[in-house]
């Protein structure tokens, strides 16, 4: 398990010392939120696709506060550590998680004894931008489409080899529910992760594999791989020409490794309130939004990404991945 805290550049708060010793005492027994560096665990790795969005995130929350946030990398176990620790933290505000598809939707039936419930030990907090995936092959692969590679598994089931970042991972149950909506069969072949099983495709050891639009996106314009669906509602300006599956081949199939923040159940509503306001203020601000855009990132609508949407949409990924998950027969971890 590697565990790493990292500080977030935030801004200087001039004289702050100097102000609150002006407050009246009724003010100083009741400090504004927030008053101190807050901790944001990531459940993964230092510099993956989950810990670069989350510092993005959290360097611009954090100018909107006025207050450092502590990116706190815990990982282990598909992230359900890292979810564990912060699902006991204390709910004060000062330590929020980075939740995602697969710890918060996909881990109550990936794991037998999961420590923590999604639903009933966080209080979500907002959604931030989502990452889409991208159906992938190497360039010069014989699959010149997402129609061509889905006649081919209709006519030769699990002649198709399919990579995936592990068994229960994002990417795999991404390509389970592919398969299953379009109803044909691929051979899965696992990986530590989507960069080895890059590697793979791109020397020709394996056929295809779904992965997150801003993991793939360099690789794409590098001519290295060809990006031959996007699984998001709509096209993106970063892959020109790549059309959706759901506009062609398959209507109404979205997937994507969507995130949230969350904090530890029972936190304080001002607390809610405050960070969800700096959110929304960072969607105003157009360098941090380009800035996601251009990497291969879906910034969502003010409207979607607040406390209660976020729940709901929780609420119904839960129901969704445990269909796909018990459809694609994957057994529980222990």
């Amino acid at each position: 398990m590697k565990h790493f805290k990292q500080m977030v550049v935030a801004p200087l708060v001039v004289g702050l010392s100097t102000i609150t010793g002006m407050w009246p005492a009724a003010n100083a027994k009741e400090p504004a939120y927030p008053e101190r560096p807050i901790t944001l665990v990531v459940p993964f790795a230092v510099g993956g696709p989950t810990d670069a969005i989350a510092r993005t995130v959290a360097q611009r929350v954090s100018v909107e506060l006025g207050q450092s946030i502590v990116v706190e990398n815990l990982a282990g176990a598909g992230g359900t550590v890292g979810a564990t620790r912060a699902a006991r933290a204390k709910p004060d505000g000062y330590t929020l998680f980075v939740g995602h598809v697969g710890t918060m939707a996909a881990a109550p039936y990936l794991f037998k004894s999961l420590k923590y419930d999604p639903i009933k030990d966080f209080t979500p907090i907002f959604r931030f931008p989502d990452t889409p995936m991208v159906l992938l092959v190497k360039e010069g692969s014989r699959f010149k489409s997402a129609a061509d590679l889905l006649e081919e598994a209709r006519k030769a089931p699990g002649k198709i080899t399919f990579g995936t970042a592990g068994v229960g991972s994002s990417s795999h149950l991404a390509a389970e529910h592919l398969a299953a909506t379009a109803k044909i069969r691929f051979t899965f072949v696992p990986y530590k992760g989507t960069g080895p099983a890059m590697t793979d495709l791109v020397g020709g050891q394996i056929d295809a594999m779904l992965d997150q639009t801003n993991v793939a996106l360099p690789q794409v314009q590098g001519k290295r791989l060809h990006a031959l669906a996007l699984t998001s509602q709509s096209r993106m300006p970063q892959f020109p020409g790549t059309p959706t599956l759901t506009e062609r081949e398959l209507p109404g199939f979205l997937a994507s490794t969507w995130y949230g923040i969350y904090a530890p159940v029972g936190v304080p509503k001002v607390v809610v309130d405050t960070l969800q306001k700096a959110y929304l203020k960072a969607l105003t601000n157009a360098q941090f939004t380009d800035s996601l855009k251009k990497s291969g990132i879906e910034v969502l609508p003010p409207e979607v990404v607040g406390a209660g949407p976020l729940r709901d949409f929780t609420v119904n990924e839960q129901k969704k991945w445990q269909r796909v998950i018990r459809d694609a027969g994957i057994e529980p971890q222990p």
